[in-house]
């Protein structure tokens, strides 16, 4: 009603401020007809508790997305059985703190925020194919709402394993919390990246036998930097070659 008010009162006046208040009042009215607000959106606010989305994570197109993909030298099956193994998750991803299984498809999570702080929530895997497929979401109540899928397939070639992880998430603030975190060098997108990376050195390198003698994340790190060394001198051995045969 404020924005059909606000419509037709600007329209009468026939100059800027009109115009402007024309405009605001349509926007009012969208709002009204179609229930979603961009500004809401950027925020990441969600007042519906009730209807489209209310019993997901995260509700389509809220919050914030990542797509990211590595190939590992080892059988689907070693690569899948890792991952499966939750509390594993912590030894190469490095903003994790903790993963606690509490049931057969239940967990609790502790990871590190910017300044010093934590975040925690409990999840739930939804989806699981063996070898393939293992989808989560967090359970109500989580400070950071997020939902995503690993899948596990066989690399082109006969090289291993792809490892694909989609990640969607709604941190505090939505957009402006995510933009304040990367301020604070917490990018999401780099940090699934170099934990990936630490992921393909720990199995190809085999240090994840065991958790009693697991391998550190400043280890995994390093052993990321020397196989990066090694491919950067095969590319100069093998560029040298080509421009002096």
């Amino acid at each position: 009603m404020t924005g059909t008010l606000l419509a037709y009162y600007g329209a009468k006046k026939r100059n800027a401020l009109g115009a402007g208040l024309a405009i605001a009042g349509a926007g009012l009215v969208r709002r009204g007809v179609t229930g979603f607000c961009h500004s809401y959106q950027y925020l990441g606010v969600r007042t519906a508790e009730t209807g489209q989305g209310a019993n997901v994570s995260v509700p389509y197109e809220l919050g914030m997305r990542v797509d990211r993909a590595i190939t590992i030298n080892k059988p689907r099956g070693e690569v899948f059985a890792f991952w499966r193994e939750l509390d594993n998750l912590p030894r190469f991803m490095k903003h994790l703190k903790s993963v606690k299984v509490t049931g057969p498809t239940t967990s609790h999570w502790v990871a590190r925020a910017p300044r010093g702080r934590t975040v925690e929530w409990d999840a739930e895997i939804i989806n699981e194919i063996p070898d393939e497929l293992i989808g989560w979401r967090s359970l109500a109540g989580a400070r950071v709402d997020n939902a995503g899928s690993v899948h596990f397939t066989d690399a082109a070639g006969g090289r291993g394993t792809e490892v694909r992880i989609a990640l969607q998430y709604n941190p505090p603030g939505g957009a402006v919390g995510a933009f304040v975190a990367k301020l604070f060098g917490e990018e999401t997108e780099q940090q699934i990246t170099e934990d990936l990376r630490r992921l393909k050195a720990m199995i190809e390198s085999g240090q994840v036998a065991n958790n009693t003698g697991q391998v550190s994340g400043r280890e995994a790190d390093h052993q990321v930097r020397t196989d990066r060394k090694r491919s950067e001198e095969e590319h100069l051995r093998q560029a040298s070659e080509d421009s002096f045969p």
